[in-house]
């Protein structure tokens, strides 16, 4: 408690004479107490710890008016960050893109980047908007799909028609909307498997229950029920307990996030399917980050947008195993090894191409 009271304190202090630690902000976009987001942030702190960054969040919950005023205010006061780290949730981007124009403020987007339509108009009018230092976002529709794919080799095999429930979370949201697409051609494979509805449960548990209630009056025969994330997850799964179904036995669950409550659902088998690892994306960016602090340009590729295979089916071993080390505050990893830092000019950071089991 007293190193992150220290760390927000201390963040725009003048630095000692020598030092380059980098400064960022970021604005995560969840709530204070939102498992995923807390996770994420947490990963990202380890990252600036161990790379001598200084980091600074700011909670937006959920909230489009809230973090376009939390831009507003970092990117024109007199003490500025060296980076500013932020998601597209509710499509905010651009307007923040517009505001950093003259800030001195690099920008640097995670988890869900522009859409075609908005990278499109940003390109466009480059006196308008100025370029963006990077996008890191994760293999949404690929989880999606994998998902799915996984729950129904679960099942038992039959010639009957399986009912199906999906839980996606915002509809401004280029992930949810990624994850959707990845279920929806899973469903191309599986002709049996009938969609009956899609709800959009806002990532929020209690919604989830409430529209869970909804939906097992009208298709009581529901086998499956697919789902963006853990919370919406969790929301179903009580609505189908309280009627009498038991997950993991007369329901299968699918959920994308690797919180803890996630893990313990997935080793005691409440969730027969789970895909995690994205909540590790804001400290990949942290590596970049300092990299690009260093001198060392980030984009040595020529992409300044990288989709990470990071989402990753976790079995119960897995699950067991991510679950000791999120207990632990550095997650058990060396991000110096990581970095470009001192490597030769055609080295490519292992987390573009392959999953990091932390």
């Amino acid at each position: 408690m007293f190193k992150a009271l220290c760390q927000s304190l201390c963040l725009f202090l003048p630095l000692s004479a020598g030092a380059q630690a980098a400064s960022v902000v970021f604005l995560n976009p969840g709530h204070a107490n939102e498992n995923f987001w807390v996770g994420y942030t947490r990963f990202m702190q380890a990252a600036a710890d161990d790379l001598g960054m200084q980091l600074r969040v700011e909670y937006s919950e959920r909230r489009a008016d809230l973090v376009l005023s939390q831009a507003r205010a970092i990117l024109s006061g007199p003490q500025r960050p060296d980076y500013l780290v932020l998601v597209n949730e509710l499509y905010v981007a651009p307007e923040i893109i517009r505001l950093s124009r003259d800030s001195g403020v690099q920008l640097f987007l995670v988890n869900n980047g522009l859409t075609d339509n908005q990278l499109e108009s940003v390109r466009a009018q480059p006196d308008k908007y100025p370029p963006v230092l990077g996008t890191l976002t994760s293999n949404d529709e690929q989880a999606g799909y994998q998902m799915l794919r996984e729950m129904v080799a679960k099942l038992p095999p039959s010639d009957e028609p399986i009912d199906l429930l999906a839980f996606a979370g915002v509809k401004t949201t280029p992930a949810s909307q990624r994850r959707e697409q990845g279920m929806r051609r899973a469903l191309a494979d599986h002709p049996q498997v009938r969609l009956r509805q899609v709800v959009y449960g806002g990532w929020n548990r209690e919604r989830a229950f409430e529209q869970a209630q909804l939906l097992l009056e009208r298709y009581p025969q529901a086998q499956l029920v697919w789902s963006a994330n853990d919370e919406m997850a969790f929301g179903a799964m009580q609505a189908f307990e309280a009627a009498g179904r038991k997950p993991g036995v007369d329901v299968l669950f699918g959920a994308v996030n690797s919180s803890p409550e996630a893990l313990r659902a997935r080793i005691d088998g409440r969730l027969s399917v789970l895909m995690g690892g994205h909540v590790t994306v804001g400290g990949w960016a942290m590596v970049m980050l300092h990299d690009h602090a260093q001198g060392i340009a980030i984009n040595r590729d020529g992409s300044d947008e990288y989709s990470l295979p990071v989402l990753q089916s976790i079995d119960q071993a897995k699950a067991r195993r991510w679950l000791a080390l999120q207990e632990a505050d550095d997650y058990g990893l060396d991000f110096h090894r990581f970095s470009a830092e001192g490597r030769p000019a055609d080295y490519r950071y292992p987390f573009l191409t392959s999953p990091v089991d932390y």
